[in-house]
């Protein structure tokens, strides 16, 4: 294969590519997901991320059919490389991309699963040893010696289900022995700590080698203890080479020159074949020992292979299991075919595919990573879902249309929910756990996510419709997520066309959710769709706006401009501006405002 026929891949980048890592090389670092391969290649890292989700899940990354799908998409991944646990699951995290099978989708499911029981079910200490292992992981770049260490710490610490059963079946004792020889050898060298002995031999060469370098003042030193005649001298060179260097007694004597000229020449000539005798036995034994070593490590190398090809595997695994611990999140739900549970349900719409996306007690992850205690779980569903054993405050029971339109008061949480959906729908596409109590998704072929965008003008209207309408028009299931379509063109216009999008969507057999302010102008709509509320509730003691986020089902919602007015007429500190809040006041309903001040004094007395 051409390396220019991998996305973004031209003839620049092949160029770089294939400089630095050979043609091979650069399809085996794309083909594999290597994010750094290609960042150490010379590539910036989001534009080698880019290409590897491409090259790894381009027909997954197609599902997303909008720029803000894509955004929160890559929201999601952010959240999730904060529990990796080495930087190569970063990399790993950040090139997943929503999947196309509904297999795959559940398999990954399964391996994430399976590692969120292993690890939850651990001490600190042996969390801490694990996390311990795959940090020096990282800190020597991912060596073999490395692998085998985080292999051992995982085996020490009994994780041995899910992909953790990958190295279940290892030998601790052959893996130690294993480290050790690892550990001690460096590129073919024997590593100081290795073997004693060459450890003194070294030493003592090194010793010997000192003395070489300052002949003349190791002379200088003997003769300046008194030193005369050339039997001393050769007594005290003796005593001065076994003090000194280590160096045997037999070794010494046998290097001792038997006709130097003078004391420079025997201390000279003596040094340098002790040099020499020292430099040989090193050489012997390092060979030796490494010989010792490289043996172990033919005879576990198979176990080495089998520890160094899942270390990596288990880090990507465990890394998504603390993501999905630290959210609580569950299992998805996929539904996509007809079945028993749902037939009655769709017998108006006999012979078509079950549909849903459906949520009980969703989170919103954005939310949640800020640690905001105070955030509401929602219940919401759409299409053939079995969310009906809902909450007890939850006022009703969503009905089984595909099609809604979100109504209600502002800051009343109708974005929110539309990122809740779109984040329990991405994580489940991707094969992921998703923070809800129960959830049911049909994977789509196409995820609109439309943010409501505050720029009134032609051309992002028209923008706009070419990002929304084309997916929807296509042959697969799309999920249609619209924010305040109205905030792009004038009311009467947004009205209209947002009428022909709920139709559109009905029409196409589409799951989708419209939130937007003019629900009324919308009358009539399909009998396929349905019109949800959420409704705030008043102010509290703080004159804050109190907001049941849980959407009441068949139901209008209202916005709520008297409680707002309310705030200011009672925060008001100048008279003049205070005076102005009340012509408001008596807009929206002086009645209404009154009682609304009156109610949050009762409830702070309270």
């Amino acid at each position: 294969m051409r390396l220019e026929e991998y996305w973004g891949v031209g003839p620049k980048t092949r160029e770089t590519l294939v400089e630095q890592l050979g043609r091979e090389r650069a399809i085996q670092a794309i083909e594999s997901g290597d994010v750094r391969a290609l960042s150490d290649a010379g590539l910036a890292r989001g534009r080698a991320t880019r290409i590897l989700r491409r090259a790894t899940g381009g027909d997954g990354m197609d599902t997303l059919a909008t720029s803000d799908a894509r955004s929160a998409y890559k929201e999601l991944l952010d959240l999730a490389v904060e529990h990796a646990v080495t930087e190569r699951a970063a990399d790993r995290i950040r090139v997943l991309t929503p999947l196309t099978s509904r297999e795959a989708m559940e398999s990954r499911v399964d391996d994430v699963l399976a590692a969120c029981d292993a690890w939850a079910t651990l001490e600190d200490n042996d969390r801490e040893a694990v996390l311990a292992a795959y940090e020096r992981y990282d800190e020597r770049d991912e060596s073999t010696h490395a692998a085998v260490e985080a292999a051992l710490a995982l085996l020490e610490a009994g994780v041995d289900s899910g992909p953790f059963a990958a190295i279940a079946d290892l030998e601790r004792g052959t893996l130690a022995e294993a480290a050790e020889a690892l550990a001690a050898l460096d590129d073919g060298r024997v590593t100081r700590g290795a073997d004693d002995e060459l450890d003194r031999l070294r030493d003592a060469l090194g010793a010997i080698e000192d003395m070489d370098a300052n002949v003349l003042e190791v002379i200088e030193e003997l003769r300046s203890d008194g030193v005369r005649d050339v039997g001393q001298f050769r007594e005290a060179f003796e005593d001065c080479l076994l003090t000194e260097t280590d160096v045997t007694i037999d070794r010494v004597r046998d290097a001792m020159a038997t006709d130097a000229a003078d004391a420079t020449d025997f201390v000279g000539t003596t040094l340098r074949a002790l040099r020499s005798d020292l430099t040989a036995a090193i050489d012997e034994r390092e060979d030796a020992v490494a010989g010792a070593f490289e043996g172990t490590l033919d005879e576990s190398r198979e176990a080495v292979e089998q520890a160094v090809s899942a270390v990596d595997d288990i880090a990507l695994h465990l890394s998504l299991a603390r993501f999905a611990l630290a959210y609580d999140c569950t299992r998805p739900v996929f539904v996509d075919s007809e079945s028993p549970a749902n037939a009655s349900a769709r017998s108006a719409r006999a012979g078509g595919q079950a549909a849903a996306v459906s949520v009980l007690e969703a989170r919103n992850l954005t939310l949640a990573a800020h640690d905001d205690e105070s955030v509401q779980p929602v219940t919401y569903a759409l299409g053939d879902h079995g969310v009906v054993d809902v909450p007890d405050d939850v006022n009703s029971v969503p009905g089984t249309e595909r099609v809604s339109v979100l109504t209600g008061a502002n800051s009343g949480g109708k974005t929110t929910l539309l990122e809740t959906l779109c984040q329990v729908v991405l994580l489940a596409t991707m094969g992921l756990p998703v923070p809800a109590e129960r959830a049911e998704v049909t994977p789509v072929d196409s995820l609109v996510f439309h943010r409501r965008h505050a720029s009134f003008n032609a051309g992002v209207l028209e923008s706009t419709l070419r990002s929304i309408v084309p997916p929807l028009s296509a042959d697969g299931r799309t999920l249609m997520l619209v924010d305040e379509f109205e905030a792009i063109t004038e009311p009467g216009s947004a009205a209209n066309l947002l009428h022909g999008l709920v139709t559109l969507s009905v029409t196409r057999d589409a799951l989708a959710v419209f939130v937007t302010h003019l629900a009324d102008d919308l009358e009539p709509l399909p009998s396929e769709a349905r019109v949800d509320g959420i409704f705030a509730e008043g102010l509290n003691p703080d004159l804050e706006l109190l907001v049941d986020y849980q959407p009441r089902f068949d139901t209008v919602g209202r916005s709520t401009p008297e409680f707002i007015v309310s705030r200011l007429v009672a925060n008001a500190d100048d008279r003049s501006e205070r005076a102005g809040f009340e012509t408001l006041a008596e807009a929206v309903g002086n009645e209404i405002v009154q009682r609304t001040l009156a109610d949050a004094r009762w409830s702070e007395r309270d």
